[in-house]
């Protein structure tokens, strides 16, 4: 009995393995970018030492992206969290949100505003600059803390190279490359926008 038993226990743990082979299989894993959005992996070392290293979603990602670079304009200057609080309090700055509305709407960091990625161009008014012919005069333009979605988020970076291109002055953008990603991982108060009372968490 007791064989009969062992054989029945092997036998269920057999089919249970095969089973969970056959659905990890059936599940295709999406390669996401690093670089940029077609380079998929990238290898180190060489010959039998080599690695290739690649990248997934995962549960606490925000967006796919890729890796943003710590300085997307030479001359910004990156923060952290530390600056993004002082800079909350501080009257001569403003605090953007880069993502698109339905971003900012869910979850913001508090008192950001929001001018998406693809406004800035035509938004640079809101920054302390005064549109000028068909240029912008950014003389008078107040620090700009930026961020989106973290670390492989392309809309500040978008939004930024778009203020510097158009006269914004490159020592007053400071970069919290962090993002929405880290401030959350950090449990840091933020705030939702689409809720009538601005309700904080």
């Amino acid at each position: 009995m007791k064989i009969i038993i062992q054989v029945l226990h092997v036998s269920l743990f057999l089919l249970f393995s095969t089973a969970v082979n056959a659905d990890s299989n059936s599940k295709k894993v999406e390669f996401l970018g690093l670089f940029d959005a077609d380079k998929k992996s990238y290898v180190i070392g060489s010959g039998d030492d080599a690695i290739e290293i690649k990248r997934t979603m995962t549960s606490c990602g925000k967006n796919k992206g890729w890796f943003q670079p710590l300085v997307p304009v030479k001359g910004i200057t990156p923060v952290t969290e530390t600056e993004m609080l002082h800079a909350l309090n501080d009257k001569d700055a403003i605090v953007v949100d880069m993502r698109t509305p339905d971003y900012y709407f869910d979850e913001t960091i508090p008192t950001a505003i929001n001018i998406p990625f693809g406004d800035i161009e035509l938004r640079l008014n809101e920054l302390g600059c005064k549109e000028n012919g068909e240029k912008w005069d950014c003389s008078k333009a107040v620090r700009v803390y930026g961020f989106c979605n973290g670390p492989v988020c392309p809309q500040s970076p978008i939004a930024m190279k778009a203020m510097v291109r158009n006269g914004f002055p490159v020592e007053k953008i400071y970069y919290y490359r962090g993002g929405m990603l880290d401030w959350d991982a950090l449990g840091v108060c933020r705030i939702n926008k689409s809720l009538p009372a601005n309700i904080y968490s």
